[in-house]
């Protein structure tokens, strides 16, 4: 199982790109990464990228830690977010 860090300004639209395959030479095509286990809201994009950068520092038993803190069950949570934004 691969992860894909990575910082958006459109969260919807970027979840709409990996599920379509938009860019399909892309490491997220490649390995069929388009689900959505988790996500963080930063106020700047510095907060953001800073945030990305030490994330991507991580093994691989941090990065499962943080997402199962969060999201024991691996959920897809586009889905949820769907949803929600729809009500």
């Amino acid at each position: 199982m691969e992860f894909f860090i990575g910082v958006t300004r459109d969260l919807k639209r970027r979840i709409y790109r990996h599920k379509n395959k938009a860019h399909p030479n892309t490491f997220s095509a490649r390995y069929n990464l388009d689900k959505l286990i988790y996500f963080e809201n930063y106020e700047t994009k510095e907060e953001a990228y800073a945030r990305e950068r030490q994330m991507k520092k991580w093994n691989r038993e941090c990065k499962i830690k943080l997402i199962e803190e969060e999201n024991q069950d691996w959920v897809d949570l586009s889905i949820k977010l769907n949803r929600t934004e729809k009500n």
